[in-house]
């Protein structure tokens, strides 16, 4: 089996919800964006983060805008489900930009990062990272990649939405390299669902595109 769900911004609580008690090491939660488990190096995130990657289930992950992404660049990067993530210990993994993962004979488009918007009132390399916005070869190598697969996945995970899916719930964002690369992407590749966790709610938006927080989904 294989959930997801949006943001946990470093609280725990959501792994303890009840849908995940029957999981076992054959499957997987994917969270868009905002893990928020690696963060500053505490006492209590490294407890945390040893129950996480402890869990019998792999936990995978996009990066959101509040992360710590100079010690997430500390972690070694592997090989899993057929692409490239970095292994944060046991079965926690992040996921990477422009990766194509194949779970369960199904494929997952991922690519973490944003734009925070409060970024003008956070520190640099403090509580807030340049990094959470992609480059230009992320974004090719993402395309690269989506080329390979004849532009045809069967899931996107992300952190932001598009700018077309950030209308559908009437809210404004600002539009930069990523919205713009995403609003491309959306009428350029087949996709069957894409889901993504900033904007804080729990709603379909439409056919294809399902905005999660709190809610824990099961895909299949």
């Amino acid at each position: 089996m294989v959930f997801v769900t949006g943001d946990t911004h470093g609280e725990y609580i959501r792994f303890e919800n009840k849908k995940l008690k029957k999981l076992t090491e054959n499957d997987c939660l994917i969270i868009c964006g905002d893990f928020g488990f690696i963060w500053n190096n505490s006492k209590s995130e490294k407890a945390n983060l040893k129950k996480i990657c402890e869990k019998r289930y792999k936990t995978l992950f996009v990066e959101g805008t509040h992360e710590n992404f100079s010690l997430l660049s500390t972690y070694p990067v592997v090989k899993i489900f057929g692409g490239r993530a970095r292994k944060i210990g046991g079965n926690l993994y992040q996921l990477l930009r422009g990766e194509i993962y194949n779970i369960e004979g199904k494929s997952f488009f991922a690519f973490g990062g944003g734009d925070s918007l409060d970024k003008e009132i956070r520190r640099e390399n403090g509580t807030w990272w340049k990094d959470e916005l992609p480059s230009m070869i992320e974004m090719q190598y993402a395309v690269e990649n989506l080329d390979k697969a004849d532009r045809k996945v069967d899931y996107v995970i992300t952190h932001e939405p598009s700018l077309t899916d950030m209308a559908h719930v009437n809210r404004t964002c600002r539009v930069n390299p990523l919205s713009t690369f995403f609003d491309e992407l959306e009428h350029n590749i087949t996709y069957k669902r894409w889901y993504f966790g900033s904007l804080h709610i729990n709603k379909k938006l439409s056919k294809n595109a399902h905005c999660l927080f709190t809610d824990i989904v099961r895909i299949f």
